[in-house]
């Protein structure tokens, strides 16, 4: 059995974000415009730390760089995944991502970005925006030159619970009185698409309107994730999503069952209540990877996990 490895989370402030990284996930953060908790990252701009053991201090890229028989021995020279906590009191920039050709090509050799969104919490009337409404690129083209955005953009209802994969080339955006947890892609490439104007340091925000819509897919399509849930003796485990670049499960646990870690990886990100994984004691807001061969092991107390991995066909 291998050793686990629990990470410090990296904190953003963000001009949109509150303070209940601090109040719900008991996090150490910077001010009460924290947005974000990269949570489990190797990223250069929030390189999550080791937080004991006997990696204690070390870098997660550094860990994956130098012992990739703890990942599976994947062959990828970066760590593959970025899981986020993000807490947006008020809206996010509508906005987009690219795949990883354009993200090759026009962003010095970066990763493109396939995320999607766990909803941890919710107001009771809150929306995301998912989509728009434009028929042709043409169409696209003429409703952003206009400012036509209430036409443009495709906003729908949410609730606790809910999931949302999030291809590249999808427009998309966070609104406020929203906690999700986020599962993508290890990259920070975002084009941001309209921000409402807002005003920062006495600027607008940077806009990114032509790779936008270089990006942008005609017509959007939405697609239903199908849901499968397994039952065990004490647990549930519902998978959320699977795709090229990850699957993400959700386990709620009320008693103790038995698992299995027969992946390069599993990272695990506790979302709710607390207990014990192999005698150790875990809690809301804690985040850690189950390395390569680490085998059985058991999950015990009354908890939500949000778990995700690197399916085996990468």
């Amino acid at each position: 059995m291998g050793e686990l490895f629990f990470l410090k989370p990296v904190l953003k402030e963000m001009i949109w974000g509150g303070s209940r990284l601090k109040t719900d996930f008991s996090y150490d953060i910077p001010s009460d415009h924290t947005g974000e908790c990269w949570a489990v990252s190797a990223h250069k701009n929030g390189d999550c730390e080791i937080a004991d053991g006997m990696f204690k201090g070390q870098k997660l890229s550094q860990i994956f760089k130098d012992h990739k028989e703890f990942f599976g021995n994947i062959k990828m020279d970066v760590f593959p995944l970025l899981i986020k906590i993000i807490d947006a009191k008020q809206d996010l920039s509508i906005q987009v991502h690219p795949d990883d050709a354009y993200a090759k090509i026009h962003e010095n050799g970066a990763l493109g970005k396939t995320e999607c969104w766990d909803i941890l919490d919710c107001d009771q009337d809150a929306k995301i925006v998912i989509g728009h409404n434009a028929k042709t690129k043409e169409e696209l083209e003429e409703m952003i030159a206009n400012n036509e955005w209430g036409r443009l953009i495709r906003e729908i209802p949410i609730k606790k619970g809910d999931f949302f994969q999030i291809e590249p080339g999808t427009v998309h955006a966070i609104k406020g009185g929203t906690l999700i947890l986020e599962t993508q892609q290890s990259s920070d490439v975002t084009y941001r698409l309209y921000d409402y104007n807002r005003m920062q340091n006495g600027k607008p925000r940077e806009l990114h309107i032509k790779k936008s819509l270089d990006v942008i897919r005609c017509p959007y399509t939405a697609r239903k994730q199908p849901q499968v849930i397994r039952p065990y003796q004490d647990a549930l485990v519902e998978e959320l999503v699977t795709c090229p670049y990850y699957s993400v499960n959700k386990i709620e646990v009320s008693g103790k069952a038995d698992f299995k870690q027969d992946k390069p990886f599993t990272i695990m990100t506790v979302v709710n209540g607390d207990g014990e994984i192999d005698g150790r004691k875990i809690k809301k807001g804690d985040n850690f990877i189950i390395p390569s061969g680490y085998g059985k092991y058991e999950l015990k107390g009354d908890l939500s996990v949000i778990s995700s991995y690197v399916p085996q066909l990468v």
